[in-house]
């Protein structure tokens, strides 16, 4: 083989090497093969786990099909509050209403209460809500509707812009919750585990309010579920149908946080989704803390 062809070998090399976690040594090492080893107990051939890891006080990081696309579900109401509190546009309020224009075709569509977890919200339609507690419904309760009024104050393009600055480009925000016309036609709010890391990285950077609102959060099926009681945890989580993710910054007490992004997709029933997710934190937190 000549000089010319193995200096494109190894180039090739070096870029495959690049997209993917790089070979680690002592409990690095073995964090990852026991992730690996979790990941394929709980997958089956129409399941998958993503992982990204980064310790905000040594910078170690493990990445596991982090770059795999997967719709972004609840997770995308992150990069809401954080261009909104980035703008300073926290303040005033909003008035309710159940209306939407689909980005798709410019149809109106509307959301069911039925399939919002949060449902106190539409009994004030007509009237004018805080700004920060339509923020704080979407985070603490994954209101839907709450999320449709606040991204059009927030704008996707410059949520765009944002998740450029950060690192975080491999997440995508287009639009709300339920524009059907738009689903139908692929245009979907997406992420990878990785870019979802960023904007938690980012969170936990500027930390303040946005921090205190996800450490509110009520769905504590995952991540949270894994460390020890009493553990601050601040996450977001994101379930549609075969699609259960969860994304946190954990603070071990006397340590430095660190941010644990999980996603799912492909299992059949949540709870099984959210053993593996709570079986991938438990383990990371018995790494970072030298503790089980």
């Amino acid at each position: 083989m000549n000089r010319l062809l193995l200096s494109a070998l190894g180039l090739l090399l070096a870029t495959i090497a690049g997209c993917a976690p790089r070979s680690r040594s002592g409990p690095a090492m073995g964090l990852e093969r026991d992730l690996q080893a979790i990941i394929r107990r709980h997958t089956a051939d129409t399941a998958e786990i993503a992982v990204a890891f980064r310790n905000l006080g040594t910078g170690d990081s493990l990445l596991i099909n982090a770059h795999v696309p997967m719709h972004a579900a609840s997770t995308m109401k992150v990069p809401v509050m954080l261009e909104l509190f980035r703008r300073g546009e926290t303040g005033g309020a909003l008035p309710v209403h159940n209306s939407f224009v689909s980005i798709a075709d410019g149809s109106r569509y509307s959301l069911s209460p039925g399939d919002d977890s949060d449902t106190t919200l539409y009994t004030r339609i007509g009237q004018q809500v805080p700004v920060r507690e339509l923020i704080d419904r979407m985070i603490t309760r994954s209101s839907n509707l709450a999320t449709n009024l606040l991204i059009a104050r927030a704008d996707p393009a410059r949520i765009a812009a944002t998740l450029q600055g950060i690192g975080a480009s491999e997440m995508r925000v287009l639009r709300g919750v339920e524009d059907g016309p738009a689903y139908a036609r692929g245009m979907n709010n997406t992420t990878t585990a990785y870019g979802l890391m960023r904007v938690m990285e980012a969170v936990a950077r500027e930390g303040g309010e946005m921090v205190e609102i996800l450490a509110r959060q009520e769905f504590r099926e995952m991540i949270p579920a894994g460390v020890p009681p009493g553990t601050r945890v601040a996450s977001k989580t994101g379930n549609i149908t075969r699609i259960n993710h969860d994304a946190a910054i954990v603070y071990p007490p006397g340590r430095a946080p660190y941010v644990l992004v999980v996603l799912t997709r492909g299992f059949t029933a949540p709870k099984t989704a959210h053993a593996a997710g709570r079986e991938i934190s438990a383990r990371v937190y018995q790494t970072v803390t030298g503790k089980p």
